[in-house]
């Protein structure tokens, strides 16, 4: 396995260096470099949070964009997504208008390792399964 750092995500989905583009897709789509499926890429979720930050507040991107280019990561055989299910749950809140990208993920993994909610001061969370106000 390779781990793929965020700036390899950003220029494979943004395409906006014709150097640094040329070599992600050759790395995600042509298997260049070894990267295949029983030698995958490994896109952490600090990877997937700081991918939808930069395509979004650098490049615009708008939520259902952001949603799309991470699922095309997902969809991906040469590619393992830490906590795919939390982050294809996130993609689908984010897609739906019920919350950004990381409190879905906040909310997701915690629901996940069992908490039985997640405490939080972010109102617009509260939008999102399994958020409680600290008050």
């Amino acid at each position: 396995m390779i781990g793929l750092d965020t700036n390899i995500i950003v220029r494979y989905l943004v395409r906006d260096d014709p150097i640094q583009t040329e070599k992600a897709v050759g790395l995600l789509e042509r298997g260049l470099r070894g990267l295949t499926e029983h030698n995958p890429g490994f896109v952490s979720v600090v990877v997937i949070v700081e991918t939808a930050w930069v395509i979004k507040r650098v490049y615009g991107f708008a939520d259902s964009e952001v949603a799309t280019a991470i699922e095309s990561l997902l969809e991906a055989n040469n590619v393992i997504v830490e906590n795919e299910q939390a982050v294809f749950a996130a993609m689908r809140a984010l897609k739906e208008g019920r919350g950004s990208l990381a409190d879905s993920l906040i909310g997701n993994i915690c629901s996940q390792v069992g908490c039985s909610h997640t405490l939080t001061f972010d109102r617009k969370a509260l939008r999102l399964p399994g958020f409680t106000l600290l008050e």
